[in-house]
């Protein structure tokens, strides 16, 4: 095998000249975006650059006019939305989906329906399987909920929660989907500064422990460039760079277009 296809292998994610149109707009215009295997990879730019509406792309929220996503190599065109957490691809929102009243153990439960739900069929001919399934579910939830530091507030209700605390239980509850990769949509916001650097001790503590790929985008660039270990660019819904957190530090275009300064 090429040096070149081992390259290509390793990456879990890859979208290539991907364009989105919302009526005459253009949202994206021939983006790529990469994450290798085990990789943290931040995707930055200012407000309106594109970020959250690559996201929606990746997940198929939104369809893409032109380009191509693979993810493991296989591509996602044709695939439905509700299909991506089975294919692999789990996501957080900026604002919070949690079911208040609920429990925590329920809420992070929900990450891995796709797992055992739908199965009404057998739900009524074979009811011990599905109590099987639900109960595997179960203990795979209160796993991750222990990995996260949170197994003693299982029984919470989720809305009783710190704001924190919740953000930390939707990582949990995507980590129950079992990803190949995960997506964090602006984790950080709302938190204060010694809470986001708790959350990047978190995140890069399930990064090598899974070995997981992460896609993140966020505005706090303290915690991008400790946690990344690459930096995409985007502005206008175009690439503008790409690179190590120190390179995208010094690279004039950045500082022109988002960074303000030299960090």
């Amino acid at each position: 095998m090429s040096n070149s296809s081992i390259a290509e292998v390793r990456l879990v994610l890859e979208a290539r000249d991907v364009s989105v149109q919302f009526g005459g707009v253009k949202a994206l215009t021939n983006v790529s975006v990469s994450v290798k295997a085990g990789e943290i990879c931040g995707l930055i730019g200012p407000n309106g650059a594109g970020k959250s509406t690559f996201l929606n792309a990746a997940t198929r929220l939104v369809n893409y006019t032109s380009g191509s996503i693979m993810l493991g190599g296989q591509p996602l065109e044709g695939v439905g939305s509700r299909e991506m957490i089975g294919m692999g691809i789990a996501r957080t929102f900026q604002n919070l989906g949690i079911y208040a009243s609920m429990t925590v153990l329920e809420n992070v439960m929900l990450g891995a329906h796709h797992r055992f739900g739908g199965k009404f069929a057998q739900a009524i001919f074979a009811p011990s399987r599905i109590r099987a399934e639900e109960r595997s579910a179960r203990e795979k939830a209160m796993a991750v909920l222990e990995e996260v530091g949170m197994v003693e507030l299982a029984a919470r209700a989720a809305g009783s929660l710190s704001y924190p605390l919740q953000k930390r239980m939707e990582i949990a509850r995507a980590l129950a989907a079992e990803p190949k990769i995960l997506l964090l949509d602006e984790p950080a916001g709302g938190l204060t500064h010694g809470e986001v650097h708790e959350f990047g001790s978190l995140v890069d503590g399930i990064r090598r422990k899974r070995n997981l790929s992460i896609l993140l985008i966020e505005h706090h660039m303290g915690l991008v460039m400790s946690l990344c270990d690459r930096i995409i660019v985007l502005h206008l819904g175009r690439n503008l760079a790409e690179g190590t957190p120190s390179e995208i530090k010094s690279n004039d275009a950045v500082i022109a277009a988002y960074l303000g300064k030299a960090a």
